[in-house]
């Protein structure tokens, strides 16, 4: 029983840390692309906050409730699981920069390096190659 509702956790969690990721790195992506990038920090700030107080917490519940998953399934050395924790831990560091950016955007017209555009796209592939590892677990 416990089971199901830490699976119903970690999921939960995955929705909010994705979701959030992807409102930072668009915002940011929609900051750069504004011609006159001076201003607009209301939204930087908001979404900044938006990330310390939900998407980052719910970070630390997906590994944390997702390690106890594959505790409980004994799933440790399964293939599946190790790419999926290398995908983790990328998006993981992501989240770091994305974090980091948000605050220099905040403190000052910080500019925004051309690949940030590419970050969206980047996570939610990140997230379909995650889901498609846990439900098919293709090796």
């Amino acid at each position: 029983m416990i089971y199901v509702w830490l699976k119903a956790l970690h999921v939960a969690a995955v929705l909010c840390w994705s979701g959030g990721m992807l409102a930072a790195a668009v915002t940011i992506a929609a900051h750069a692309a504004r011609a006159d990038a001076a201003g607009g920090t209301a939204m930087i700030e908001t979404v900044g906050r938006w990330d310390r107080r939900v998407t980052t917490p719910a970070m630390l519940i997906v590994w944390g409730a997702g390690l106890a998953l594959a505790m409980q399934g004994a799933w440790f050395g399964s293939l599946w699981l190790t790419v999926k924790l290398g995908i983790v831990v990328g998006l993981s560091a992501l989240h770091g920069v994305l974090a980091g950016m948000l605050r220099r955007l905040a403190r000052s017209d910080a500019a925004v390096p051309r690949w940030f555009s590419h970050v969206p796209p980047l996570i939610a592939g990140g997230a379909t190659a995650i889901a498609v590892l846990v439900v098919v677990k293709p090796f």
